[in-house]
């Protein structure tokens, strides 16, 4: 690891947050602050810094129990699922309005836990997390069923309709790289379909997440509708995958694990949806403006630090315009040079944690062994705290590990193409398909390339342009089901077929 003798300061923080990292380690259960059955803490890493700034608990197997049981009874005596539509919905509307009250605060959490920087979590994941619940909200009262004549039997003999009715008790783990944003994507589909849950949020980034809680019961949900329990995921997290009164696994994180909790949950047969890892290709036709491309595709492999499962990791641009792309990537680097997470000058921050560091900073490694040319970056600027700077990796080829594997960190890598069966095949030569990027003037181009290209989205001219409204997932081994729109929300719903003799 090259490192330089640059020293990042970390602004101090406010006095909301101080006070949030110095609370008592607790699991919210049952609606109320829990104390945990065992003394187990996790430490909590400022990854601005490297230092741990908090501690939280470490659930237990019982404390995982527990959550699960105030779920499950929360679901079963009907607290939640028989509430009128339009008060689960306002319910969910009260909750909305109290994050987007703490948004500057909530911003901060997310900067010292997770290492983004606070302009970006307020400018993006903040706003995001609102947009989530509140567009679920509005499902709350439109989950209908509907009548369908039946097909083999004479007319007016039997009466068939179908009912939408909620799954159950649900498990949300969301990851370490959007952690409110994941939580709120998680939590809404299943409070407008009158679930009941338990979210585990990751053991890196726990902080919004318990203060989420503080907000739900602010909000007024009835004890044991969200459950909140911290701990690690191969233990908190097992015990929750394995747990027999758990209907319905929402899981986002890497497709190792998802296969792991997709083969456990089969075991007993759980709804299931996971939206998994990534290598999203961005490609440059030849008729664009070159330097409005160029500072796309940076932004698309830089924003969050690289840490976005639809990163624009693998860059293709087209062999009479690769130079001049490659060099304004290059030339937009410097702009998302990383800085501490509070910085107000901050464009990228460090990765989460010391593990990320250490993996991202092997993946360059392994770059440069297997022929790769570092056109930029490679090298991280600090020995505190865990940053890396933009990298840009050329003269790569489909084989090296550094195009084949999720890096999950701010590094692309270049290639040229020449045409459009050519790049839609190199798009597509990944075991991922969660997302991709096309950048061009021609429309028929990019219609093309939008219909050949394996993945669950497709941006033209912008890249991870994500909204509530619009499903999101992938395919091949990016996942299963989607998240987001009226497909989000189907997951969290069985249908019932009645059919009546008259």
């Amino acid at each position: 690891m090259t490192q330089s003798d640059t020293v990042f300061v970390q602004p101090a923080y406010s006095e909301a947050a101080r006070q949030m990292l110095a609370r008592k380690p607790q699991l919210f259960i049952n609606g109320a602050w829990t104390d945990s059955s065992h003394d187990a803490l996790i430490e909590v890493e400022d990854p601005s810094t490297g230092k741990v700034v908090a501690r939280v608990a470490d659930a237990s197997d019982k404390d995982v129990d527990r959550a699960v049981a105030a779920a499950r009874a929360a679901f079963d005596d009907g607290r939640w699922s028989a509430l009128p539509p339009m008060e689960r919905e306002k319910a969910m509307i009260r909750l909305a309005d109290l994050i987007d009250a703490h948004a500057d605060e909530l911003a901060e959490l997310e900067a010292i836990d997770n290492g983004k920087p606070k302009t970006m979590a307020a400018a993006v994941d903040i706003p995001s997390a609102v947009s989530e619940i509140r567009y679920m909200a509005g499902w709350a009262g439109k989950l209908n069923g509907e009548t369908a004549a039946p097909y083999a039997v004479p007319g007016g003999k039997f009466f068939g309709y179908t009912l939408r009715e909620p799954v159950g008790v649900c498990v949300q783990i969301v990851p370490w790289n959007f952690p409110l944003l994941m939580a709120c994507q998680k939590i809404a589909p299943a409070l407008a379909a009158g679930c009941t849950l338990v979210l585990k949020p990751a053991e890196q980034t726990p902080l919004t997440a318990l203060r989420l809680a503080d907000l739900v019961a602010e909000a007024g949900f009835p004890a044991g509708v969200i459950n909140v329990v911290t701990g690690y995921g191969e233990t908190a997290g097992e015990r929750l995958v394995r747990h027999p009164d758990v209907d319905k696994i929402a899981f986002t994180g890497s497709t190792d694990i998802g296969k792991h909790i997709g083969r456990n949950a089969m075991d007993t047969m759980k709804r299931l949806t996971l939206e998994l890892g990534g290598k999203s290709p961005v490609i440059v036709m030849p008729d664009v403006d070159v330097a409005e491309a160029a500072t796309g595709a940076a932004s698309a492999i830089f924003f969050n630090s690289g840490q976005v499962c639809v990163a624009g990791s693998r860059l293709y641009a087209h062999r009479s315009i690769f130079d001049r792309v490659l060099e304004g990537v290059a030339e937009a680097a410097p702009g998302w040079a990383p800085r501490p997470a509070l910085d107000p000058r901050a464009q990228m921050g460090p990765l989460v944690s010391g593990e990320q560091l250490d993996r991202v900073m092997s993946y360059i490694a392994a770059g440069k062994r297997d022929g790769a040319s570092v056109v930029t970056g490679g090298d991280s600027p600090s020995d505190e705290g865990y940053y890396v700077n933009p990298t840009v990796l050329a003269d790569v080829n489909p084989q090296m590990s550094v195009v084949r594997e999720e890096i999950f960190g701010p590094v692309v890598v270049a290639q040229r193409f020449d045409d459009l069966d050519e790049v839609a095949r190199a798009a597509n030569d990944t075991c991922y398909g969660l997302g991709a990027g096309v950048w061009t003037r021609d429309l028929a181009a990019m219609h093309t390339l939008a219909g050949k290209i394996k993945a669950g989205t497709v941006w033209g001219n912008c890249h991870a342009m994500v909204d509530a409204a619009l499903p999101f997932g992938g395919y091949k081994q990016s996942g299963i089901g989607r998240e987001q729109g009226r497909q989000g929300i189907e997951p969290y719903l069985e249908t019932k077929t009645v059919i009546l003799r008259l």
